[in-house]
């Protein structure tokens, strides 16, 4: 029998279904809550973008997501992997939506064939300019700039896919900007996908951040609108690459992705 002093942890690549793609994130499943120093800790140690811990609340489970160096208020693939952590580990039938309740209220996720589908809020892109240290920083000639001022991402839009690929900012700096984190956007030139995005959030402790739900929560709606679609098949460009599906549902967006664990471990102590 395992000693009562390890916890259980998993590691999960979200929004690929192959291992060493996608957006890496640990999943805590937690027998009582812990402390937010300890779950810091961990966060640090696993120094991936974000470790999700749970804590069954009756028919719910308690949801918090920790990057190494903060607590954020939303995370959509340590969510995916947390959904196929609890239905993988049998926390939960693979049937039974799971049901979270976190700091950005109830978000769910449930499975459809090979995907696991997310309600998440809608982000609405208020118009914005973008301001010189941005600019800078990115090395870009924007063609519409926005704010999503709930989440606190700024919005770029450029005009081609090869402009997305080759932005190479400069973090230090980039982190000193008044945003927790920047999207950088545009059409795609592959027929396979609708839209392409870069995710930059070294306020945050990452630099650039592989496949990012919550960005999503933005580009649906604003890309939705401007391509007269409801439904987007969008891909993170960084190096890890990543899809992810997105539709609009009123004040809510669906995600939708794929994942796959690629570690089992325990921490001691």
């Amino acid at each position: 029998m395992m000693s009562a002093a390890k916890q259980p942890i998993v590691v999960v690549d979200a929004f690929t279904s192959e291992p060493f793609k996608g957006n890496p994130a640990a999943v805590c499943v937690l027998a009582v809550p812990r402390e937010d120093s300890w779950m810091r800790n961990v966060a640090m140690e696993m120094n991936l973008s974000e470790t999700a811990f749970l804590v069954r609340e009756g028919n719910d489970f308690r949801l918090r997501w920790f990057t190494p160096a903060v607590e954020v208020d939303l995370c959509g693939h340590a969510t995916l992997a947390a959904a196929h952590a609890l239905w993988e580990g049998g926390y939960l039938p693979r049937t039974e939506t799971c049901r979270f309740q976190t700091r950005s209220g109830l978000l769910t996720a449930q499975r459809t064939g090979e995907f696991i589908e997310m309600l998440f809020p809608a982000e609405t892109i208020l118009p914005s300019a973008l301001p010189t240290i941005l600019r800078d920083c990115l090395g870009v000639e924007a063609i519409d700039t926005g704010l999503a001022q709930r989440l606190g991402y700024a919005l770029v839009e450029l005009a081609s896919a090869s402009e997305v690929r080759a932005v190479s900012p400069d973090f230090r700096n980039l982190g000193k900007a008044p945003y927790r984190g920047v999207i950088v956007t545009s059409r795609s030139d592959d027929p396979q996908y609708d839209i392409v995005s870069r995710f930059f959030a070294p306020a945050m402790g990452i630099d650039e951040d592989p496949v990012t739900g919550s960005a999503h929560c933005a580009l649906g709606p604003y890309w939705c609108a401007r391509l007269g679609k409801n439904g987007l098949v969008a891909h993170q460009a960084s190096a890890r690459g990543g899809m992810v599906k997105v539709g609009v549902e009123g004040d809510r967006v669906r995600l939708g992705g794929q994942a796959v664990t690629v570690m089992r471990g325990d921490f001691s102590g």
